[in-house]
């Protein structure tokens, strides 16, 4: 990984243990990128073992589900398609027969990319609600840390209720750091890799996945902001957003109006260990971003 290959930061397995097992018991495990998952296939330590032999047992685990989904709308569509073909076609079996047609096609392309042993760029893309693994630094020995979070940031002091009528949490927007986010800008600082991003923008009406690449291609340390929270069962949660600006030129052309912050690797440190009193070094640090040529095009 990144972060311990080229900033020496040390990957906190014991948090990354804790989120798989849970995300194996909850039916979250679609929730943790393929990408983070095979990374740790080869262990180099005894939790290590331990995380490779959950990442195999929750993909086998996963691809059963699937391959039952499958089998499951094969005999559903093979059924509405009989009735279909005869005297009396319904449209109760139409319906059927695009539901099921739809749901095949999105459980064998799924059971494809689980199975699928080349890398893909798809393989960490990540949603609002699924895991990556973010930088930090350790607030007592200063030790770069890394640690499975979700992005959509629950903000200190909500609650999973609270929190379900603020879904846009994911992104921290540069305009609102001292006001809704001033419990952690200032305070819980990390970093992302990203070497590309996807957005929703509006063609003719139609919802279209924009992929933006900068250009020349690079590794950008995409500024974040974290929380970790527990609630009333003892129950922790890592979580982030990614900090977003008015948009260059050319993001804004393309029909989005807002743009992630990458930071440039002299300000590292400077990020991940904030001072709340100087905030104003902070934002000189988000103002003096790299500033690459953004290409786009539709997204597969």
């Amino acid at each position: 990984m990144a972060f311990v290959r080229i900033f020496g930061a040390v990957m906190d397995i014991h948090e990354f243990v804790k989120l798989f097992v849970e995300k194996r018991a909850d039916g979250g495990w679609t929730k943790l990128p393929k990408a983070m998952r095979e990374s740790f296939r080869k262990p180099a330590s005894e939790e290590g073992f331990e995380l490779a032999k959950i990442v195999a047992e929750g993909d086998r685990e996963l691809e059963a589900k699937l391959v039952a989904e499958l089998d499951t709308q094969r005999e559903r569509l093979a059924k509405a398609e009989a009735v279909l073909a005869g005297p009396k076609p319904t449209k109760k079996a139409a319906e059927d027969q695009r539901i099921a047609g739809n749901k095949v096609k999105a459980a064998q392309r799924n059971l494809d990319d689980l199975r699928r042993a080349e890398p893909d760029p798809k393989d960490s893309r990540i949603y609002p609600g699924s895991y990556a693994p973010v930088m930090i630094a350790d607030a007592k020995t200063g030790q770069r840390r890394v640690v499975p979070m979700r992005y959509q940031c629950r903000l200190p002091g909500w609650t999973e209720a609270v929190e379900r009528k603020y879904p846009g949490t994911y992104n921290a927007r540069r305009d609102n750091l001292e006001s809704a986010w001033s419990k952690l800008f200032g305070y819980h600082h990390g970093i992302m890799i990203v070497t590309t991003f996807y957005e929703n923008v509006d063609r003719d009406g139609k919802n279209v996945v924009l992929q933006f690449t900068p250009k020349p291609p690079q590794d950008m340390l995409v500024a974040c902001l974290w929380s970790h929270t527990t609630d009333r069962d003892g129950d922790e949660l890592w979580s982030f957003a990614a900090t977003t600006d008015e948009p260059p030129p050319e993001v804004l052309a393309a029909g989005h109006d807002r743009c992630i912050i990458p930071i440039k690797p002299e300000h590292l440190d400077a990020w991940l260990n904030p001072d709340p009193r100087d905030l104003q070094a902070l934002y000189a640090i988000l103002d003096d971003r790299p500033r690459p040529y953004y290409e786009h095009r539709l997204a597969a």
